[in-house]
């Protein structure tokens, strides 16, 4: 049995800086998660969202332990998951730090739930949070959607720790019941 298969030898914590430099290796898109408290808009960064279920129709997300911007959006029930497309680098950017105005020169409008729908994003998700479940040092969220729209153009990728796309190439939507094999 080789060093790099299962089983080869005694299972080992891996340290949080091989988790990322492992894990990284999966592409994600980058979504920008939104809320209202009534006074001021919020948000955060977020590149861990995948759909759960479509019936009922579920998508769930993982914010940090220590983000200070989901227990304000928590605590509204409701949230806009807006999905960020290529070329917004500067706004994934400007929500992934801690700050006391995130939404200064971003443009957007309240979604039909009054969580900001950001202006030029691939697509917003509009839910309700569900519930939640701790996670080591993230929480997963469960929220269901309420609404969506998708925008055309192209997804703002994260990978290896940097931001990439497509190639200039058309992008061919995948048959559902291949995905789902």
């Amino acid at each position: 049995m080789g060093s790099d298969e299962p089983g080869a030898a005694a299972a080992i914590r891996p340290a949080p800086q091989d988790m990322r430099a492992v894990l990284g290796h999966f592409c994600t898109g980058i979504a920008v998660i939104t809320g209202h408290d009534g006074r001021k808009p919020l948000g955060f960064t977020c590149q861990s969202v995948t759909s759960v279920s479509l019936d009922p129709p579920y998508v769930s997300f993982c914010p940090a332990v220590s983000s200070t911007s989901w227990p304000m959006i928590r605590s509204t029930g409701r949230m806009c998951i807006n999905v960020l497309a290529a070329g917004q680098e500067a706004v994934c950017a400007q929500f992934a730090r801690r700050s006391d105005d995130k939404f200064a020169g971003v443009d957007w409008s309240p979604a039909g739930n009054g969580a900001p729908r950001i202006h030029g994003a691939l697509a917003s998700i509009e839910a309700d949070l569900e519930f939640e479940h701790g996670a080591g040092d993230h929480t997963i969220v469960v929220a269901h959607v309420t609404a969506l729209k998708a925008h055309s153009g192209r997804p703002l990728l994260f990978y290896r720790g940097g931001y990439g796309g497509f190639a200039d190439r058309p992008v061919e939507p995948v048959n559902d019941a291949a995905a789902a094999t």
